[in-house]
């Protein structure tokens, strides 16, 4: 099931965000990306996903050129690099690959084991990085991107999310952009449940951001799932993929898909006035 902008059916969280940003906005994909999308070395089970993460529409949003660098942010097996790979190794971009140094890149190495012709380009820095770890060189990417990330970084002991930021912002190019897509909780919700629920608010997103010094563009409600209430007692792992029920009203969940997100975009500002 495709999620589009309906005029009704809209969760109270997608309300919310809603007056808090501005009215979303749509893009629309080019050849060469819908191409990508469609490439035969993407992996049959992530294509099947398209319908909940709406891929073409999702890097259309965020302005991503085939002549850019781009960062793709803990890129876990490679949903996402499966399509940015051959999508900027065909314009002459460049793709990094960032994750905890260096066990968080095994997905992206297995990809470069698998087909070196496809993803071979690909390069590998630490994200966050610790001193000595390669990281992204400062001021070079022209676009961040992170998908279903953040939560990550706010969980568990350490909240490790402003410096995730800050990291961000230094490898931007001045008008470089930042693009977002994260589970959304509802701004009404108990903030407590960022640390066990996998949902962030759009409003903590933001601060997050503009507090490392972005400035806010613009946000889609391409991701949006009116469907998904984002109260579930075993967090967003309850619904597709994870299934962490496992059989348990199995259909129930199915039937719902995959989480309520939010798609921000972000902006590095540009002092010359240039690009942003």
């Amino acid at each position: 099931m495709r999620y589009t902008l309906p005029a009704i059916a809209i969760t109270a969280s997608a309300l919310a965000a809603a007056a808090a940003i501005g009215a979303p906005q749509m893009a629309t994909p080019g050849a060469d990306l819908k191409a990508a999308v469609a490439a035969a070395t993407r992996t049959p089970a992530n294509v099947a996903r398209d319908t909940y993460r709406h891929p073409a529409e999702t890097l259309a949003f965020f302005g991503v050129k085939p002549n850019q660098t781009v960062v793709e942010l803990w890129p876990g097996g490679g949903w996402y690099t499966e399509i940015l790979a051959p999508y900027l190794k065909k314009g002459g971009g460049t793709l990094y690959a960032a994750a905890p140094w260096p066990t968080g890149l095994k997905g992206t190495q297995a990809l470069q084991a698998k087909d070196a012709a496809a993803y071979g380009a690909v390069k590998l820095a630490a994200f966050p990085a610790a001193d000595g770890e390669p990281a992204v060189p400062a001021g070079s990417a022209d676009v961040v991107l992170t998908f279903r990330n953040i939560h990550n970084w706010k969980m568990g002991t350490s909240d490790r999310s402003a410096e995730a930021f800050k990291q961000i912002f230094a490898m931007l190019k001045p008008g470089g952009t930042l693009g977002i897509v994260e589970h959304r909780l509802p701004e009404s919700a108990d903030a407590a449940r960022e640390k066990t629920s996998g949902y962030v608010k759009v409003s903590t997103v933001r601060k997050l951001a503009e507090e490392a010094g972005f400035k806010f563009v613009a946000a889609s409600e391409v991701n949006a799932n009116p469907k998904d209430t984002a109260d579930w007692e075993n967090g967003v792992w309850t619904l597709p993929p994870s299934y962490r029920l496992k059989d348990v009203d199995r259909a129930k969940y199915e039937a719902i898909g995959e989480s309520d997100r939010m798609t921000l975009k972000f902006r590095k500002p540009n002092p010359s006035g240039r690009g942003g």
